[in-house]
């Protein structure tokens, strides 16, 4: 999001807190003036103050990056049903539209609890459930008893594709760690923007707002371990 758009958004956030300029700055011990060059586009906030603004004004990161979204396409593409069996999985249903990777906070909301506890489970790769999103951006869960606290995930990323089709960061609690096999794939988180290339590693606070875009003409596939905090 442009620096001056996130300005405007915290600008909107203060006044609907019935907070003036000076009040607000007296709350994070920094200069009116400080305020007023963020919410003006003139000064980037650094990570640590816009958690402190956010705090303040009640709101999360993520409502502070949002945009609004357009109205839903009744006639969008059908999506892979996940199915609670192996041989469900292996079956293409149509149920609805695909979903916006926006309203999915992490792979825990995305996939249904598996019932195997066993020590040791072998998956097939028709057995595997698979989301495709309405970015095209295509998760397959790898492993089937790691409980609610982890998710073992490919990822494949379509040329010119990025986690949310409105630019939209997202954030959970958590942290990610990914290989990145083959392509690239550029990783927003915060103001930070840097570039994973085939055969890159990477760890993520998952709490940081943060943005997986493909930008080039090749597919990017990784494989993804989500570490959830409840």
């Amino acid at each position: 999001m442009p620096v001056g758009r996130l300005g405007a958004r915290l600008r909107e956030e203060r006044t609907r807190a019935g907070l003036s300029l000076r009040g607000a700055a007296r709350e994070l011990g920094v200069s009116p003036s400080f305020v007023s060059q963020i919410e003006n586009g003139k000064s980037q906030p650094s990570v640590a103050t816009l958690y402190s603004l956010a705090r303040l004004l009640n709101v999360s990161i993520d409502e502070l990056f949002a945009v609004e979204s357009e109205t839903p396409d009744p006639a969008a593409t059908p999506v892979r049903s996940l199915g609670s069996t192996p041989k469900q999985r292996k079956a293409v249903g149509v149920v609805g539209k695909l979903p916006a990777r926006s309203d999915i906070s992490s792979p825990a909301e995305a996939f249904p609890q598996e019932s195997s506890h066993s020590r040791v489970a072998v998956t097939r790769p028709g057995e595997r459930s698979r989301l495709e999103m309405d970015t095209g951006v295509v998760w397959e869960r790898l492993a089937t008893n790691t409980g609610p606290d982890f998710d073992f995930m490919e990822i494949i990323y379509p040329a010119h594709s990025s986690s949310t089709s409105d630019g939209r960061m997202l954030q959970h609690a958590g942290f990610e760690f990914g290989y990145l096999v083959e392509g690239e794939l550029e990783i927003t988180a915060g103001f930070d923007v840097f570039t994973l290339r085939a055969g890159d590693s990477m760890s993520l606070d998952s709490s940081l707002p943060h943005l997986l875009t493909n930008r080039g003409d090749e597919p990017a596939r990784g494989i993804w371990l989500v570490a959830h905090q409840h």
